[in-house]
């Protein structure tokens, strides 16, 4: 009796499934393109991430022969300087925020009447201003590495600016797999990791690497970490890297890849900026690669370059291909992280493996922001009927559903829970295997879940 119940029971569910199929028919869209849904084209997202052996045993040869003193203390400290570092206030703002405090102040002075010595009062106004401006501005400073504070650096920053760099690397690898880059141009190239990461992604197909640092001891730190930390004469592992403190002057020299981790923050700046967007363009053949750190800062900042390069133009133009974004924004719009409040980061993370060192953990987290720009020569072959959303937080995972908060190809964010009822089996499928920074494929003409996030 319990096995008839059982089987009736069965059929019932078959029926109610066909019903439902019936009811909410699902487009049938190819966007897998024969990969499995773990791997479906969307996922760029990397495993723990370890350091090339070569460049991890060069590094721990360096820091070990330095002998810094208190090393894990000042690599704390630079790396919490470094994460809350923030730009310049620009001279105009702090003029208009000068003459705010001014008017307030007079104000206040008028208020309580009387006899008013207004020379004296203008002086003790200008005082208090000034001493109100000192305190509440955040005073910027270029950052100017010596040896020794460039170990210090190799050892807080080595392992997780490799990881960011090879993260957003691997966006451009896994979704133009016929992109082979020849030539390679890093502004601000610090260690030398950006050297490291392309030659894990693309290897001997790039013949050329120019690295522009304007710190010769950061130069010379990086020299090394090619020659396994040790012997000046030995050969580097990764050839054809050449180094420079200044960028090449031609206009019409461009390179297949141009990037800039972690440099842009370091420019004093907006102008400085703007100037140095244009010129990482001019020199782009195909891609730009611009990676900051995954504060507030860092995604405004990229964001600035963003506008930049899609908004205004250069009066001399010598590539009349524009720019469009690659990566990870899924639209040209404004960034919906900008437009509500409270303002949070576009910023994304990769698992890593760090230094051997003391206070180490043995997987740590590096957060981190990122934009890719490209020539729009190259069009990427999409698949019709299909969009693509970037995932903006973790994936939470549910009894037969899965929460997607994205942000879509309407430039809006948007909360979707994912069936396989609602949104098909095989796109249900693909959410379980995406996690924060993959895309995620929005099949037009399926009945969604949708709510508006404004987070």
């Amino acid at each position: 009796l319990l096995i008839q119940r059982s089987v009736k029971q069965h059929h019932l569910n078959l029926l109610f499934q066909a019903i439902s199929a019936a009811t909410h028919p699902q487009p049938q869209v190819d966007f897998l393109k024969g990969e499995p849904h773990r791997k479906h084209p969307g996922v760029t997202n990397l495993k723990t991430l370890r350091l090339p052996e070569e460049l991890h045993v060069a590094a721990q040869s360096i820091i070990h022969r330095a002998q810094v003193n208190q090393l894990p203390e000042r690599i704390h400290k630079l790396t919490n300087f470094l994460w809350s570092r923030k730009r310049a206030v620009e001279d105009l703002t702090l003029r208009q925020k000068a003459v705010s405090l001014e008017k307030e102040l007079w104000e206040k002075a008028m208020q309580k009447g009387g006899d008013i010595d207004e020379q004296a009062m203008e002086d003790r106004i200008r005082r208090k201003v000034l001493s109100e401006l000192r305190r509440t501005t955040y005073h910027w400073a270029p950052t100017k590495y010596d040896e020794e504070l460039g170990v210090v650096y190799m050892a807080a920053r080595l392992a997780g600016g490799y990881a960011a760099v090879r993260r957003a690397l691997n966006e451009i690898k896994k979704r133009d797999p016929s992109f082979a880059p020849h030539t390679l141009l890093d502004f601000g190239s610090g260690l030398g990791t950006v050297v490291w990461a392309s030659h894990a992604c693309w290897g001997d197909s790039l013949k050329e690497m120019v690295c522009v640092d304007s710190s010769g001891p950061m130069n010379i730190l990086a020299e090394q970490l090619l020659k396994a930390g040790d012997d000046e004469r030995a050969e580097p592992c990764i050839k054809q890297v050449y180094f420079r403190q200044f960028l090449p002057v031609s206009p019409k020299v461009q390179f297949d890849l141009v990037t800039a981790a972690f440099t842009l923050s370091e420019l004093p700046n907006v102008k400085d900026r703007e100037e140095a967007a244009f010129t990482l363009w001019r020199k782009t053949s195909s891609y730009l690669v611009l990676v900051e750190n995954g504060t507030k800062e860092g995604h405004q900042i990229l964001m600035e370059a963003r506008d930049t390069l899609l908004k205004k133009q250069e009066k001399t133009v010598y590539d009349s291909r524009p720019a469009s974004v690659f990566a990870p924004c899924s639209h040209e719009l404004v960034c919906p992280k900008l437009a509500h409040e409270p303002v949070t980061p576009c910023n994304f993370q990769q698992h890593y493996q760090p230094l051997s060192l003391p206070r180490h953990n043995d997987r740590q987290i590096e957060k981190f922001s990122y934009l890719i720009l490209r020539r729009t020569e190259a069009v990427e072959e999409g698949t019709k009927g299909v969009e693509w959303a970037r995932l903006i937080a973790p994936v939470l995972r549910r009894t037969r559903h899965v929460h997607c908060r994205m942000c879509c190809p309407d430039g809006q964010l948007q909360h979707m829970v994912v069936t396989a009822r609602k949104h098909s089996r095989d796109m249900y499928r693909c959410a379980r295997s995406s996690d924060w920074g993959d895309q995620m494929p929005i099949i037009r003409g399926v009945e969604e879940d949708v709510n508006s996030d404004s987070e």
